[in-house]
């Protein structure tokens, strides 16, 4: 089977290859925001970011005319995004394709060469098993989708040249695509993430979104929950809490949710732990970290990306230590 023979390929591999992560989601659900605090913090010159909207097989004129839209697999060249999956995985450079969202056309080509983490995010990474095994670390994005819409509107009117009606109509045209191939790639992820407000409450606007983290055990996680017992405040109105929760099919999972109201008091002894078991690595940016729009910073954020770090890190150093 190709997807184990991937495998067998990477485990095998003499000297150091890549730690591939993926983050999926929807268009405007955050990939890119999520992404860049990572690259900042590592450094661009330890990372690679591909997005891999970037293999289209058409251009926006060129979709007009066709009974799919860009999320359909067949609207992409899934074979040769699989092909450079792989090659980036062993630490292979490519020739990947751009497409320039601001014009809706496919440009000149880039040469891609792997760094020691590359971060691949985009509407399908993990569409096909192939493409799956190609990853040690897979991401999720699931916010709702009224939120979604919302930032869809917001950036592709400010960014794209579209209208709120284009949009919108875009969106309900888009849904049925992202209810087959989009949305299903959610049962693929270690790790779900959904950032949105807190039902109920009445917070001031500039409240950043709150995050829950569906933690999977197909990865080993950090132990949190002795840490999270001890930021607690007393009275036990505690903004950041680890349950047991049930996944979509049913499974048990643990759930981290980190509320946009934390205090630094109770965040920052997390974000301290977490820190910690990166070995207070001198050659990261923990400023990066948690940073949204202009200036916008969101502790939500911050310890979302923390973890992905650490993940990225131990991996790494499992890889190095086989």
């Amino acid at each position: 089977m190709p997807h184990r023979i991937v495998h067998m390929l990477r485990a095998r591999g003499s000297g150091r290859r890549p730690v591939m992560l993926a983050i999926a989601g929807d268009s405007a659900a955050g990939k890119t925001t999520l992404t860049r605090g990572l690259v900042r913090c590592l450094g661009a010159d330890r990372m690679t970011a591909v997005c891999v909207d970037d293999y289209h097989r058409f251009d926006r004129r060129e979709r007009a005319g066709r009974p799919f839209t860009a999320l359909h697999p067949d609207c992409n060249h899934v074979d040769i995004m699989e092909q450079h999956l792989q090659l980036l995985s062993l630490g292979e450079p490519i020739l990947k394709p751009v497409y320039d969202h601001g014009t809706g056309r496919l440009v000149r080509p880039e040469l891609v060469r792997p760094r020691d983490f590359v971060i691949v995010e985009g509407l399908l990474p993990l569409h096909t098993r192939l493409a799956r095994a190609c990853f040690d670390i897979t991401v999720y994005l699931d916010p709702p989708e009224p939120l979604r819409h919302a930032w869809k509107v917001r950036r592709d009117c400010a960014n794209r040249g579209y209208t709120p009606g284009q949009v919108r109509a875009e969106l309900a045209r888009r849904e049925p695509e992202s209810a087959a191939y989009i949305r299903p790639q959610r049962r693929w992820a270690d790790i779900v993430v959904r950032f949105a407000p807190v039902a109920g409450r009445a917070d001031p606007p500039d409240t950043p979104l709150s995050a829950e983290l569906l933690l999977r055990p197909t990865i080993d996680h950090p132990e949190l929950g002795p840490v999270l017992a001890e930021a607690a405040p007393p009275g036990g109105d505690t903004a950041m809490h680890l349950r047991l929760h049930r996944d979509t099919d049913g499974r048990p999972v643990d759930a981290l949710h980190v509320h946009g109201y934390v205090s630094p008091e109770e965040s920052g002894p997390v974000k301290k732990a977490i820190w910690e078991r990166l070995a207070g690595r001198a050659d990261l940016d923990p400023a990066a970290l948690g940073r949204y729009g202009d200036s916008g910073a969101s502790d939500p954020l911050a310890i979302t990306q923390l973890l992905l770090l650490y993940h990225l890190l131990d991996a790494d150093r499992r890889q190095q230590a086989a």
